[in-house]
């Protein structure tokens, strides 16, 4: 079974693979990856074996899959995601922990395949699109191209680190009480793990959170050496894969429940109460000099509140503090 589609200005000089991806929301990376190494995909008359190719309007585009619109039809219904601002060219949404962005597998579960079928899947033009990513059992503000021209310029932003991201953490030790981390992150897919020291230029800015405004105290302390944990503010000033829990690592505080880069010994001793990392993104702010279809965004910023697990542990006191906002 195979298709033929034309690709709309909407995908004017984007990547083959994200192409694909915004075409057909439900279908997995895998399946890209495996089409593209049997040379199963054609531009036009030519077949296509790199992901990175950069396609225009026009094109004849070869898979072999079924029409877009096909898995909207016979797909299992799916649940939804918290929408904190959608306008007409983008969406701001908090994702829930235990959920990839995209789909692993075939009709598999993700934060893309709900908002395609809260949004619609676009067919043969362009579906909805995560312009960043969260790990899986990060939570928090994404946003969401509905449109091919708002997923070019907001890549852009995010490309030129032209947009606010901060995280609040959960981190194990005695904290500074500000600092940053400059060290390059080198990913190994084949362990798929990221190490410090070497790589790509990384830099995370964080500091600790006693006495926030508005009152209360983190008092999530624990027998670990008199060191505790602590309420960390990070804010991401690049954006590498795994770079906040990897950076807090490396300066020896690691996020609490991190498994892969955490630390042992905390995390046994908060298993009861820690099932996942304790990252959340808490805010995303955009520039006031947005124009042109992200005109709406200029000067948000977004904020979700801490999930009941990071609440549960850090206090109530904070959500208060940091409620659920769009400014």
């Amino acid at each position: 079974m195979s298709c033929k589609v034309i690709i709309t200005r909407d995908h004017e000089g984007r990547r083959l693979d994200r192409t694909i991806r915004s075409i057909w929301p439900a279908l997995p990376l895998s399946a890209i990856m495996r089409a593209l190494r049997k040379g199963e995909l054609r531009l036009d008359a030519a077949r296509v074996r790199e992901a990175g190719t950069r396609i225009h309007a026009g094109q004849e585009l070869y898979v072999p899959w079924e029409e877009p619109g096909t898995e909207a039809r016979t797909a299992r219904p799916r649940g939804t995601v918290p929408v904190l601002w959608r306008g007409e060219n983008a969406a701001v949404i908090d994702k829930p922990a235990d959920l990839l962005v995209q789909p692993d597998v075939k009709d598999g579960d993700s934060v893309i395949t709900r908002i395609w079928g809260m949004f619609g899947s676009g067919g043969l033009g362009f579906a909805p699109a995560a312009v960043h990513r969260l790990d899986r059992n990060t939570t928090g503000v994404m946003v969401v191209a509905l449109s091919g021209e708002a997923l070019r310029g907001l890549e852009y932003l995010f490309r030129e680190r032209l947009v606010t991201k901060r995280y609040l953490a959960v981190v194990v030790g005695k904290l500074p009480k500000k600092g940053l981390v400059d060290v390059p992150l080198f990913k190994d897919e084949r362990n798929n793990i990221v190490r410090a020291g070497s790589g790509q230029t990384a830099r995370t800015r964080y500091e600790r959170l006693d006495a926030p405004p508005g009152g209360g105290r983190f008092t999530g302390g624990g027998p670990l050496g008199g060191g505790g944990l602590a309420l960390a503010s990070i804010e991401l000033l690049t954006g590498r894969t795994h770079q906040a829990r990897v950076h807090m690592a490396h300066i020896g505080h690691p996020v609490l429940g991190d498994r892969k880069y955490g630390n042992i010994e905390a995390n046994r001793l908060w298993r009861e109460r820690v099932k996942r990392p304790m990252l959340h993104a808490f805010e995303l702010g955009f520039s006031s000099e947005l124009s042109g279809v992200l005109r709406d965004l200029a000067g948000k910023t977004f904020r979700a509140s801490l999930p009941d697990d990071m609440a549960a542990l850090v206090g109530v006191e904070y959500n208060r503090i940091f409620p659920q906002k769009e400014a």
